[in-house]
């Protein structure tokens, strides 16, 4: 055992002398780091004065090459013609119904009954209008002409 206590101390040895640490003097880290930021910036201004300018584009997208004058057209012929030739309304749907006869004193007056897309039912004599754009200019024994007040033409329903 005493040559096990022997051999363990001569292992051990002393603990080191502490001494103050190290410390710069008059430096602290941040300022280092903005004297570091400071220095790279003035090496970029130094680069970006020797850097070559943008040519300027010989293009311009935004504008246009100069027209050349036209003579003046006479606007009030070109109106005229558009004046002229209107599109006409569409056509309502209109259906011949019905036709009823009434005779007395052997005169036969006839009446046509004719319906509508809203579904309403019109009674008409010759000389009635319908709509305000239809007049009835004849009723047979089968059919109507409707005399088109817009256009002036003729429209003719049948029985089916």
């Amino acid at each position: 055992m005493l040559v096990t206590w022997l051999a363990s101390a001569s292992g051990v040895s002393a603990p080191p002398d502490p001494s103050p640490p190290q410390s710069r003097p008059g430096v602290s880290a941040t300022q280092a780091l903005a004297d570091d930021v400071q220095a790279q910036t003035a090496r970029l201004h130094g680069r970006l004065a020797t850097a070559p300018a943008p040519r300027t584009p010989v293009r311009n997208p935004f504008a246009f090459a100069a027209r050349a004058e036209r003579p003046a057209v006479d606007r009030s012929a070109r109106a005229a013609t558009i004046a002229i030739a209107p599109v006409p309304p569409p056509e309502p749907p209109l259906q011949l119904v019905g036709i009823a006869e009434q005779e007395t004193a052997g005169v036969t007056a006839r009446t046509a009954l004719i319906t509508a897309d809203s579904d309403e039912l019109f009674m008409l004599t010759v000389g009635a209008t319908l709509g305000g754009r239809y007049r009835v200019t004849a009723i047979g024994s089968d059919a109507v002409e409707l005399s088109d007040l817009v256009t002036g033409g003729t429209r003719r329903l049948a029985l089916r």
